[in-house]
């Protein structure tokens, strides 16, 4: 695993790649060659930086990716601004401090800036309508999204990570292996033929309440996700679901990428995404079955934590829960 404090370099998802010269006392980005930003530091107490020239949005927004990334452990920076750019104070990159000419830019809020890693996206600006389906009062639920929908390079396992939605057709044989590989029917116990398979993907493409998505590490697909609403869903009545509250199931189909340090990553990565896609979403939960005491490990790894246990028909499920402000107040992500 890379190094934090060897990076000398960031991808972007837009394919521009951030470029650092770096020092204890000085900070110099450049983005595709051209020189962004420049900056002095100090460290200690707390970081604070004071710019060598003037400054836009796009890179005070850099800079404290960069350091945000190379340090997980730093929650605030402070910056030392003649005039701060206006639209880093609307979008919250910048808070005015009591001090002029100081603002601060917090990890907390940062990660909740849902470019550049959110795909093109609807959900967060549509509006509410309340509606009645299969018995439930729900909000009325948005066109479900195609495509790429969330990317971030993860500087701790030198990838990418990137979540699009399913294509039946490009990968209901990848669904149907993973699935009747005896390690995933244990738990999800969906064996099937690739007809009942490709009829089971059907019904969930025409479900307006789950989106099935396909997990990557360097574009290579290696795992299934269904992220569902929960008002709408079979949890709904065994918690007090919020109208925006998002459930998740789970499954690593490639046996190359188990382990502890893939799992934060995809599982935060996961949760970044729903929490991106909707800022009116205040927790991710999931029932994985009670039993199932490796993923509950996992999870609670990644801020979840068990709320109770409880019997579906088919299984006795742990009811785990993620809350926005517990997932962003110490958000972690490089």
């Amino acid at each position: 695993m890379p190094d934090l404090n060897d990076l000398t370099a960031l991808a972007l998802p837009t394919g521009s790649r951030l470029v650092a010269d770096e020092s204890q006392n000085r900070l110099s980005l450049s983005l595709d060659a051209q020189v962004l930003i420049t900056l002095q530091l100090t460290r200690e107490p707390e970081m604070q930086l004071r710019v060598e020239a003037g400054v836009d949005t796009d890179a005070v927004w850099a800079a404290s990716y960069w350091l945000f990334a190379r340090d997980p452990v730093c929650q605030q920076l402070t910056w030392h601004l003649d005039e701060a750019p206006a639209e880093a104070l609307l979008s919250g990159l910048l808070i005015p401090t009591d001090i002029a000419g100081q603002y601060r830019c917090e990890r907390t809020l940062f990660w909740q800036l849902p470019q550049p890693w959110l795909g093109h996206s609807l959900t967060s600006s549509y509006p509410q309508q309340m509606v009645i389906s299969g018995g439930k009062r729900h909000p009325l639920r948005p066109l479900k999204p195609r495509g790429e929908v969330y990317r971030r390079f993860d500087a701790r396992l030198g990838v990418w990570i990137s979540l699009r939605t399913l294509d039946i057709d490009l990968d209901l044989a990848r669904f149907n292996r993973w699935q009747n590989s005896a390690r995933v029917a244990n738990f999800w116990q969906e064996q099937g033929s690739l007809e009942e398979h490709r009829d089971y993907l059907g019904k969930l493409a025409a479900d307006p309440h789950t989106v099935t998505l396909i997990g990557c590490f360097d574009d290579q697909p290696f795992a299934y996700f269904e992220a569902y609403w929960a008002k709408e869903d079979r949890i709904a009545p065994f918690y007090e679901a919020g109208d925006y509250d998002r459930g998740i199931h789970m499954l690593v189909g490639e046996e190359n990428h188990r382990g502890p340090h893939k799992v934060a990553s995809w599982l935060s990565a996961l949760a970044h995404y729903l929490f991106l896609d909707d800022p009116r979403t205040q927790r991710v939960v999931a029932e994985p079955r009670a039993d199932n005491a490796k993923m509950i490990g996992y999870m609670q790894g990644q801020r979840f934590h068990c709320k109770k246990e409880f019997d579906f028909p088919h299984k006795r499920a742990a009811l785990m829960v993620l809350g926005r402000e517990r997932f962003f107040e110490r958000c972690d992500l490089a």
